[in-house]
C-alpha cells in the first residue's frame, strides 16, 4: 500500500475528474503552443517529455503559458486558429494514460516583461522604434494596468492599457479557450491573478492607479478577471472547466522589493491575506472552477519561483488559509513535498499538490512516491541554472545569453529532459574498463551512466567519501535538497555495485591499468595569501570562525556563506571588488533577489567596488570608494573563485583538447558529439567538469552525459 494514500485519490475541477492529486505546473519553455517568439505548435518537440510524465501517473498537466500576443511581431493568437490543428492527437495520446490537460492562456507580462537596455534604446528613439516595430512593437509590449516602471529596468516605462484593449483581451481569452476546447483540451487556466503579471497588476493597489471602472474598489480591480471567466463560459459553455493561477498574498514591500519569510512585520503593498481570502471567494463566485495557488509577484519573485533559500512548502500556509472559504479545489505550488501535501489533503485543507521543476528533474517522481521509493527520486535542488536562467543586471536589465535561452525549461540535473531522442541509453558494443579519477558529482554521474551501458567504471577517490566539493557546497542548513542529491548519487553507486577505491590519490595516470581515463579532479581555490585566513570550502567543511567575519568575495558562495553565518547569529561583512554582489552568469533573479533581501533583512554590510588592505587579527582595513574603513574582524573567509586542476595535463594539451571538443560539438548538429581526448602513451584521457573549465552542476552533469553516452 502506498504511504500517501490521499495523493492517489481523485478530485474534480468542475465536471472534469482528475485521477489523483498531482498537478504538473506550467513553466517557461514547456509550451505545447509556442506564442512567444516562434509562434507555432511545438507538440513534436515536447511530445516525449509529456508522454513520459503521463505514463508516470501525473493527474493533470498544465503546459507553459500561451500569451495572447506574441513578443516578436506582436501576432494576435485569436487570429491564428491553425496553430491548434495538430493539438488533438497529442491530447488523445496523453488521455490514453488517464491524464488530463489544461492549457494556460495569458494576457502577457505587463511590467514584468523581461526587458533589457535594448528595449530602452528602441523605445526612447522614435526613428528606431518605427524601424523595429514590425519585429518588436514597443507600443504592444510595454503595457500595464497604469503607467508603471519595468520590474527589470525601472528606467523603462510601461503605458496604461486603454479600455478598448482590455475588452480585446477579454474576448481574446474566450476565442482561444474555444480553440482549446475544440482541440480536445480538457480545460483552460487563466493567467493570472498571480505573480504580478498583467492581469494581477489590475488587482494590486501599488500598481493600479486607474480612475475608471477597472481601478479603485475591490470589484473594479478584479473586474478584468471576472469578465474573462464570464466570456470563456459564454463561449465554451458553463461546464467547460476554468482554473485561475492565483497568488494568495503578494509578499511585496514595494517596487523591486520582496518580503522574506522571516519578516513578519513588513507592510504589504499588494494583496495581503485578508484580501487574498476575499479574492478567493470572489473568484469562485464569478465562475472559476479551481484556484491554482501560490504567493508572490515579480517584485517578490522568490515566492513564485522559490530558490534553495526558501523553505519547503513555502506557500502552503496561505493556500490552506483560503480553503475553508471556497468550495472549489485549491492546489498549491512552491517546493511542495509529498508528506506535507498528504497531511493537508487528509485534513481537508488542500485539494492538490502542484509540482513544476521536480518533474523536470525526475519524470518518475509520482510513480516512485506511489511505490514508496522516495529515496530513489532524483531531487530538484531549486538552482534555476537551466530551467530559469534569467539573471538581472542592475544597469542593463535582463541578462540572458542565446545558449541559455535555447535550453530554458530544461534541467541542470537531468539533460534528458526535452532531449529524450538525443539521450537514448544503449548498451555499449564493446564493454571496457574505464578509470575515473575523482569521486565528485561529475565522477559519480559519468560512472553511473557508463555502468548502465555495460561498461566497468572504477572510481579512484583520494578521500574517504564520495561527493568532492559538493560535500561542502551542501553543508548549510538551507541545502537540504543538495544533501538529498548527494545521497541519491552515492546510493546509485552502491546499487549499481560500482567499484570505488577510497583514500587513493592518483598522481601518475600511467600507474592505472585502464586504457581509458576520465579525469574529474575538480578545481582548487584561488589563494589570496592572507595569513590565517580561511578558504570558503574549509569553512563549509566545519572550520570554526569568530563572531565578526569578513568575507572576501561577493559571488554566490561568498553570499551564501554570509547568509549561513547570519543564521548562526554571527556578524558577517561582504567585500566585493565589482560594482555589485552576485554577478554570476545565469543566476536566476529569483535566487539573487532572495539572497540579497535575506542579507538585507539580517543587516549584513556589503561593500562593493572595495578591496582588502590589511588585518591585525582583530580589525581589518578595507579600501572603499568613500575611502579606507576599519571594521571589526576576528576571522576572514576568502571566496574568490577557483582554478581548474587537471591531473598531469599541460595548458597546451588542455587548449588542444578544448579546440577538438568545440569542433566535434559544431559538427554534431545538436546530436551527441564525439568526445575529445588526449593521447598519453597507451591511454586515452578525457577531462570532465571543473578540472577542464570551472562551471556549475549543469556544466559538469551535461558534459558527463555527453561523454558517457558516446564511450
Amino acid at each position: 500500500m502506498t504511504k500517501y494514500e490521499s495523493l492517489f485519490t481523485p478530485f474534480s475541477i468542475g465536471n472534469c475528474e482528475i485521477k489523483n492529486r498531482f498537478v504538473l505546473e506550467p513553466m517557461e519553455g514547456t509550451n505545447i503552443i509556442d506564442w512567444l517568439q516562434e509562434t507555432k505548435f511545438r507538440g513534436n518537440e515536447v511530445h516525449d517529455y509529456y508522454i513520459e510524465r503521463a505514463k508516470n501517473n501525473i493527474g493533470l498537466i498544465i503546459p507553459g503559458m500561451i500569451p495572447l500576443r506574441s513578443m516578436l511581431k506582436a501576432k494576435w493568437l485569436p487570429d491564428h486558429p491553425e496553430v491548434f490543428k495538430d493539438v488533438k492527437p497529442l491530447m488523445d495520446e496523453i488521455h490514453s494514460y488517464g491524464t488530463k490537460v489544461f492549457f494556460q492562456i495569458g494576457a502577457g507580462w505587463g511590467r514584468a516583461l523581461t526587458a533589457n537596455d535594448m528595449f530602452q534604446k528602441i523605445n526612447g528613439n522614435k526613428i528606431l522604434k518605427n524601424i523595429c516595430k514590425p519585429v518588436l512593437n514597443m507600443d504592444k509590449l510595454l503595457i500595464s494596468v497604469s503607467d508603471n516602471p519595468n520590474r527589470w529596468l525601472d528606467t523603462i516605462e510601461h503605458r496604461a492599457l486603454t479600455k478598448e484593449e482590455i475588452h480585446e483581451f477579454v474576448q481574446g481569452y474566450a476565442t482561444v479557450a474555444k480553440y482549446c476546447k475544440d482541440a480536445g483540451v480538457d480545460g483552460v487556466e487563466v493567467h493570472a491573478v498571480h505573480e504580478g503579471y498583467l492581469m494581477d497588476e489590475f488587482t494590486t493597489r501599488y500598481t493600479n492607479h486607474r480612475i475608471d471602472e477597472y481601478g479603485g474598489s475591490f470589484e473594479n480591480r478584479y473586474r478584468f478577471a471576472k469578465e474573462v471567466v464570464e466570456a470563456i463560459k459564454e463561449t465554451c459553455g458553463k461546464d467547460y472547466p476554468v482554473s485561475i493561477r492565483f497568488s494568495v498574498c503578494s509578499k511585496t514591500k514595494g517596487f523591486q522589493k520582496g518580503a522574506v519569510p522571516q519578516d513578519h512585520t513588513y507592510i504589504e503593498v499588494g494583496r495581503d491575506l485578508e484580501e487574498g481570502i476575499k479574492a478567493a471567494k470572489y473568484l469562485e463566485q464569478v465562475g472559476y472552477d479551481m484556484l491554482n495557488a501560490d504567493n508572490g509577484t515579480y517584485d517578490a519573485w522568490y515566492w513564485s519561483h522559490p530558490p534553495v533559500y526558501m523553505p519547503l512548502n513555502c506557500n502552503l500556509n496561505e493556500a490552506m488559509e483560503i480553503k475553508p472559504y471556497v468550495n472549489i479545489p485549491v492546489v498549491c505550488a512552491g517546493r511542495m513535498q509529498a508528506d506535507a501535501a498528504d497531511f493537508a489533503i487528509r485534513e481537508g485543507k488542500l485539494d492538490g499538490i502542484g509540482i513544476g521543476r521536480q518533474f523536470l528533474t525526475d519524470p518518475e517522481t509520482v510513480t516512485k512516491i506511489y511505490e514508496n521509493r522516495e529515496e530513489d527520486i532524483l531531487p530538484c535542488i531549486s538552482c534555476h541554472n537551466v530551467c530559469l536562467p534569467v539573471a538581472l543586471d542592475a544597469k542593463k536589465g535582463v541578462a540572458l545569453d542565446m545558449e541559455s535561452a535555447a535550453t530554458q525549461g530544461h534541467c541542470a540535473l537531468n539533460p534528458v529532459t526535452f532531449c529524450e531522442k538525443k539521450y537514448q541509453l544503449k548498451k555499449a558494443e564493446q564493454p571496457e574498463n574505464i578509470a575515473i579519477v575523482g569521486g565528485g558529482i561529475g565522477g559519480m554521474c559519468v560512472a553511473i551512466i557508463l555502468k548502465k551501458r555495460g561498461h566497468n567504471p572504477v572510481i579512484y577517490e583520494k578521500s574517504n567519501q564520495l561527493g568532492g566539493v559538493f560535500i561542502a557546497a551542501s553543508a548549510p542548513s538551507f541545502k537540504e535538497k543538495d544533501k538529498q542529491l548527494l545521497k541519491w548519487y552515492t546510493r546509485q553507486i552502491q546499487n549499481l555495485d560500482i567499484k570505488v577505491h577510497f583514500n587513493t590519490e592518483i598522481q601518475d595516470i600511467q600507474s592505472l591499468t585502464e586504457e581509458k581515463v576520465i579525469i574529474c579532479t575538480g578545481a582548487k581555490a584561488k589563494n589570496l595569501h592572507i595569513e590565517q585566513s580561511i578558504e570558503a570550502i574549509d569553512y563549509l567543511k566545519g572550520t570554526e570562525v569568530g563572531n565578526n567575519v569578513l568575507i572576501i568575495g561577493g559571488g554566490l558562495t561568498g553570499c551564501e556563506i554570509a547568509y549561513d553565518l547570519a543564521l548562526k547569529g554571527k556578524k558577517p561583512v561582504i567585500l566585493e571588488m565589482q560594482e555589485d554582489i552576485l554577478k554570476v552568469k545565469n543566476l536566476c533573479m529569483a535566487n539573487s533577489s532572495c539572497l540579497k533581501d535575506l542579507l538585507d533583512y539580517y543587516h549584513v554590510p556589503v561593500f562593493v567596488q572595495s578591496m582588502f588592505v590589511s588585518w591585525d587579527g582583530k580589525r581589518a582595513t578595507i579600501s572603499t570608494p568613500e575611502g579606507d574603513k576599519i571594521i571589526l574582524c576576528d576571522s576572514i573567509i576568502t571566496s574568490c573563485g577557483y582554478i581548474s586542476n587537471p591531473l598531469q595535463i599541460t595548458n597546451e594539451q588542455k587548449r588542444m583538447y578544448n579546440r577538438q571538443q568545440k569542433r566535434n560539438k559544431n559538427r554534431a548538429n545538436h546530436q551527441l558529439p564525439e568526445p575529445a581526448f588526449i593521447e598519453m602513451e597507451n591511454k586515452k584521457v578525457y577531462l570532465l567538469g571543473d578540472c577542464n573549465e570551472v562551471g556549475n552542476l549543469k556544466t559538469v552533469i551535461w558534459a558527463a552525459y555527453d561523454l558517457a553516452y558516446k564511450l
